[in-house]
């Protein structure tokens, strides 16, 4: 009866013992499953959030750079109503010069031919060297830079010679550039004479300008001589 009854305890024994190592191969298995599930569950919520951060995140790049595609644009587009708003004043302002200009050169060509139609041109002259005399109310005074009393002086340094030369050049139409002064002196209380060429000698003049108070010197007689003497 005893060996029985051990028998019996030992077989009790090990199917408790049995039971423990299933109980824990379950809890295992059953903790391992919790685990994945979690793992799982985790990285389904986690990925999810990345990835709508991540289609937000390349949504807003491409919002902006269609902004700043708009932007270049826009500033472009200013960049060449600009540009073309200087080309139109540019142009304007290059068609008012020209305009101008034109407006000048025929003042000056009305001018000159007022001052032609008022000249008066006769045969001969003060002496047998002249081949003919024009006289011209039109002309003017050449304007002055000298001040006070005036009193003429016969010096190539000075400024009433220089003023006496554009007073001759302008009744005679002759340059400066292209003039040979072979006279030039008194001819009376403010009054002067000269007698110039152009420098091949093509041209002979004798010239008199009388001092106009503050106006400066004035043509008053123009002779086209045949020779100069």
């Amino acid at each position: 009866m005893k060996g029985n009854e051990h028998s019996s305890r030992e077989s009790r024994l090990g199917k408790r013992e049995k039971r423990k190592k299933t109980n824990i191969i379950l809890n295992s298995l059953i903790a391992l499953v919790i685990l994945l599930i979690i793992v799982v569950s985790a990285k389904i919520f986690f990925g999810g959030n990345n990835d709508e951060a991540l289609q937000t995140d390349e949504q807003t790049a491409s919002e902006n750079e269609i902004k700043e595609n708009e932007n270049k644009t826009d500033d472009q587009a200013g960049d060449l109503e600009q540009e073309k708003e200087d080309e139109e004043e540019i142009e304007k302002a290059r068609e008012g010069e020209e305009q101008a200009a034109e407006e000048k050169e025929e003042a000056e060509k009305a001018e000159e031919e007022s001052e032609e139609d008022e000249k008066v041109v006769t045969e001969g002259g003060s002496s047998p060297d002249v081949e003919k005399t024009i006289e011209n109310p039109a002309w003017e005074p050449v304007g002055t830079s000298q001040s006070g009393e005036h009193t003429a002086v016969y010096d190539q340094s000075a400024v009433d010679w220089q003023e006496m030369l554009q007073a001759i050049s302008y009744a005679t139409g002759v340059d400066q550039g292209n003039m040979t002064v072979w006279f030039l002196g008194n001819n009376g209380p403010n009054k002067s004479v000269g007698t110039i060429s152009t420098k091949d000698q093509s041209e002979k003049y004798r010239v008199y300008i009388d001092w106009v108070d503050g106006q400066g010197w004035k043509p008053v007689k123009v002779e086209v001589l045949n020779e100069i003497n």
